[in-house]
């Protein structure tokens, strides 16, 4: 089964895409246990001194996302990515809240590399997981809210074959019913990148991530790097065994 895909026209738009995918099953979530909670505070600090006064918007991984965001239509000062909303609040209030050991542990991992990162619970989705140019017609709920919205015809989002978003403006903004809860078992997480480094930093997020989700929560995991040479993720349930592994069909 296809579980995560970039869309044909997507492709075309953006050939420098590179995503990092795992799907993910069977793991414990819960409360940041105080070990992950003094790593991610140690990586925070790290970042801070690795940033410096360096502003946000010249960190190449960032600028790149800020084209991205550019490209269609939106306003990256006004709309920023998740991983440039993570260092931003890093940066002006000196610390990220704790959510959950697997919010935390992505969230570790894309201030790092100044990448976004999402974990999107599977039972949200149906069928397949899909980047693509919204038609508007799609259904959205803010995160921590009731009503349903729509996404402006034209903007990038992840939606399943219903027509339910789980993310718009690309990496922005999760929805309502994707977000990791403390009892999320099994999950789609990504990791994208647009920028001259994209492979190497991907690859190295994957590992990062897949070294965390071992340590904390368990489960079974495989995962892979999409690009335009192939942009869809195919999982076949034996491949998904006892340990992690990064697919390199």
């Amino acid at each position: 089964m296809i579980v995560f895909q970039y869309d044909p026209e997507i492709i075309r738009r953006y050939p420098s895409i590179v995503g990092g995918v795992i799907y993910a099953r069977n793991m414990i979530n819960g409360p940041t246990p105080p070990q992950l909670q003094s790593a991610f505070s140690v990586e925070q600090q790290a970042t801070l001194q690795r940033t410096g006064d360096t502003p946000l918007s010249q960190i190449p991984s960032l600028a790149a996302w800020r084209g991205a965001f550019r490209a269609f239509g939106v306003e990256p000062t006004q709309y920023r990515s998740a991983a440039e909303s993570l260092l931003r609040r890093l940066t002006k209030k000196g610390d990220i809240p704790s959510i959950n050991t697997l919010v935390d542990l992505c969230n570790l991992v894309s201030i790092h590399y100044a990448l976004p990162a999402a974990v999107f619970d599977t039972r949200a989705i149906n069928g397949t997981l899909t980047v693509h140019f919204a038609n508007g017609g799609e259904r959205y709920t803010t995160l921590g809210q009731d009503e349903t919205d729509h996404p402006e015809e034209g903007e990038v989002v992840f939606s399943d074959d219903t027509g339910l978003v789980m993310a718009r403006r690309w990496c922005w903004r999760q929805s309502e019913q994707s977000a990791a809860q403390l009892d999320t078992a099994s999950a789609i997480i990504t990791i994208e990148a647009h920028h001259a480094n994209a492979h190497q930093d991907i690859e190295s997020a994957l590992q990062d991530v897949l070294a965390l989700l071992t340590t904390y929560t368990g489960g079974t995991y495989i995962a892979d790097i999409l690009d335009v040479k192939k942009p869809a993720f195919e999982v076949q349930t034996e491949m998904i065994g006892e340990h992690h592994a990064l697919n390199n069909k």
